[in-house]
């Protein structure tokens, strides 16, 4: 046996065993460094004419796209029988509220100026606003009992709460849907996708109502 042959039986025994972790070290690398250098490029005003349109929709589809991203997970580890995907599931939609955080706040700091009272008001008047907080209140409380703590606790209550997701991920199409003016081929899209990973769970969700 060569060398070369041994080096490969070598790496990709440390890929199969060290994969999970590989992995999560992706997911972070891949989503909190472009959020970094969102932020650092909007602070130096290096992200175009409208910095504050930059930012709130590049935090807010980066929720979308790592929420999408989540629950394609399933089918896909499903089908090819890569279970470990699945282990890296928690963390994606830690990210995915983390983004959607950071799209609230930047909509708080540069939109409002923190005047809760016109936030307030913002919410009520636009029902995309509307949509978009309930979707946002899902994720939170995703996020909240996400600790391994609590789904013991929860026991098969975890399980019901965290089928909101479906629930959030489709009032996110619809927020997104609403929010444009008039270029609705990129939402539309989404919109697509979203129902596409909703259908692959028909079975699941028809269970529900029996």
């Amino acid at each position: 046996m060569s060398v070369t042959t041994v080096n490969n039986i070598t790496f990709k025994q440390v890929f199969l065993n060290n994969r999970v972790l590989l992995l999560k070290i992706a997911i972070h690398l891949l989503s909190f460094l472009p959020l970094l250098a969102l932020y650092v490029l909007a602070f130096s005003d290096q992200l175009g004419a409208d910095p504050v349109k930059e930012v709130i929709h590049f935090t807010g589809i980066g929720s979308f796209n790592i929420l999408l991203i989540s629950l394609a997970l399933t089918p896909l580890a499903k089908k090819y029988r890569q279970g470990y995907l699945l282990q890296s599931r928690r963390l994606l939609g830690l990210y995915s509220f983390t983004y959607a955080m950071c799209h609230l706040l930047s909509f708080l700091a540069f939109e409002v100026q923190f005047d809760f009272a016109l936030f307030v008001d913002e919410i009520i008047e636009r029902p995309y606003i509307t949509v978009g907080m309930v979707a946002l209140l899902i994720l939170f409380a995703l996020a909240l009992t996400s600790v391994n703590t609590l789904k013991r606790k929860m026991k098969k209550n975890w399980q019901r709460l965290h089928n909101g997701v479906y629930g959030a991920v489709l009032l996110i199409a619809l927020h997104f849907l609403w929010s444009v003016k008039s270029e609705i081929i990129e939402p539309g899209i989404y919109a697509v996708i979203t129902l596409f990973l909703i259908s692959l769970r028909r079975d699941k969700i028809k269970r529900w109502f029996k």
